[in-house]
């Protein structure tokens, strides 16, 4: 019997409390060891992993690559793999790879059986594809069903039909009512590709009959592990689920889930922090309470779920800008501080003119506003730290670009300069540093008027191996 079907078979809400384990928040970074053996020691369920987010941008969906070391991914694949087979309890893993795309699971996969052949663990494997052909956004976008997720603005900041064949990957984030699709196929692991974070928690209560309004809102609190405690931290979080409440603790015993941290990790991520939009519905928090076990726990009610009429999905694709080469470099010159901006547009002009072609400058300017528009009174008048972007078609185009334009602006003139050279302060040499491809985002938006199933393709394996396997 597979770990999902004997977790399904023998659990009864009303019997005993559903311990939920969360192992990592962002698998491949480094799970705490120690909490999560602490976690193991109390048995729980089900073990649970993010692994992913469209936070580190959109290189990782453009490209298909994980942001994470794969050495890492690797070992803590390995950390909850061998546990959860030797509780033989269901492992649920969401937004495999980073960004959730074909060749992100597909990656995964081939890590999790590295593992699983290593260990000579026999286990049957479900996963959840979620990529979209561009061809399915075309038509949603001329059937009026594709809108930006502000509201406010229907129709602003939609992308063209070439934008969207422009992308190289794109998917639809799933929620629980197809994570538990997936687990209908009885797996002992479960890998997602683009997910919702609440599904990989939620997904297993609700098959149990545990409320969805309660098992949403643990989910979303126990995604980021211990992030919702005092201090923050990113230790294994375990919740303990029953028919009226939750209650959640910290395997780091430092750390403490307080009813304000754990009622403040509601704004995590969200505009609104009342209301929490899944896939099939509405996650309402105006009634949640959050009371006090004791210094360390916290127990969570209240919170309602309100299905929605009709799915709808949150979409993702990224689509290639071109090469990038990065420039650093710093100016403690207040001549130069002072005209930095007309400089660097003076000598892009003439760079452009020694250097014809379809090339463009980024400037980031440290100390003057890269980080946050700021004003004049509160602009660095002693240093400056440059990063200076240069795309291009390709990587030769992109590095000569800034070679010319660094000798160009270290040599530039202006009133008072002291030097004719050395304005520009460099902390590598070469200056010029290759930063891989350069991606965009092209769909940060929501589709209506779609199925799911016919959205998500989900599928099961199953893997053994003879007992010398290495």
């Amino acid at each position: 019997m597979s770990a999902v079907a004997k977790l399904l078979a023998s659990h009864q809400p009303g019997a005993e409390r559903l311990r939920v384990l969360s192992a990592s928040g962002q698998l491949g970074y480094g799970i705490a060891a120690e909490s999560f053996e602490r976690g193991l020691e109390r048995r729980p369920h089900f073990i649970g992993c993010d692994m992913g987010s469209i936070d580190p941008g959109p290189y990782y969906l453009g490209s298909g690559q994980m942001a994470a070391p794969q050495a890492m991914v690797r070992r803590d694949l390995e950390l909850v793999l061998c546990a959860a087979r030797a509780l033989d309890v269901p492992l649920v893993i969401g937004s495999a790879g980073t960004a959730g795309a074909l060749p992100h699971l597909q990656a995964t996969l081939m890590l999790l059986r590295v593992v699983a052949q290593a260990h000579c663990l026999s286990l049957r494997v479900a996963t959840v594809a979620s990529d979209l052909p561009p061809e399915r956004l075309v038509e949603a976008l001329h059937s009026g069903r594709l809108r930006a997720l502000d509201e406010a603005t229907p129709g602003a900041g939609l992308p063209d039909e070439t934008q969207l064949r422009s992308c190289s990957h794109i998917v639809a984030q799933c929620g629980s009512h197809t994570l538990m699709q997936a687990l209908r196929l009885l797996p002992d692991v479960l890998i997602a590709g683009r997910s919702c974070d609440t599904a990989i928690y939620a997904a297993l209560p609700m098959m149990l009959g545990y409320d969805p309004g309660l098992a949403l809102h643990m989910a979303k609190i126990i995604e980021c592990t211990s992030l919702c405690c005092v201090p923050g931290g990113r230790d294994a979080m375990l919740a303990e689920l029953g028919e009226q409440d939750f209650v959640l603790e910290s395997m780091n015993p430092g750390l403490r889930a307080t009813p304000s941290s754990v009622a403040a990790h509601a704004l995590y991520e969200q505009a609104d922090p009342w209301r929490v939009d899944e896939p099939e519905g509405t996650l309402e928090l105006h009634q949640a309470r959050y009371e006090a076990v004791d210094d360390r726990r916290t127990r969570v009610s209240g919170a309602r779920f309100c299905l929605r009429a009709s799915p709808t999905l949150k979409v993702e694709g990224a689509a290639r800008v071109g090469a990038r080469a990065v420039l650093l470099a710093g100016v403690a010159d207040p001549g130069l501080i002072a005209l930095l901006p007309q400089a660097l547009t003076e000598v892009d002009a003439r760079v452009h003119h020694l250097l014809p072609g379809p090339w463009q400058m980024v400037p980031h300017l440290y100390g003057h506003g890269a980080v946050r528009p700021l004003p004049a009174s509160q602009r660095s008048q002693h240093e400056l730290g440059l990063v200076l972007e240069f795309l291009a078609p390709d990587m030769e185009q992109a590095r000569t670009a800034a070679a010319v334009f660094k000798q160009n602006l270290l040599h530039f003139g202006y009133p008072g300069r002291l030097s004719t050279g050395g304005n520009l302060a460099f902390a590598f040499t070469p200056s010029e540093c290759d930063a891989h491809d350069s991606y965009r985002f092209v769909l940060y938006h929501l589709l209506e008027g779609v199925d799911p199933e016919q959205v998500f393709v989900v599928d099961v394996q199953d893997w053994a191996w003879p007992e010398n396997a290495t």
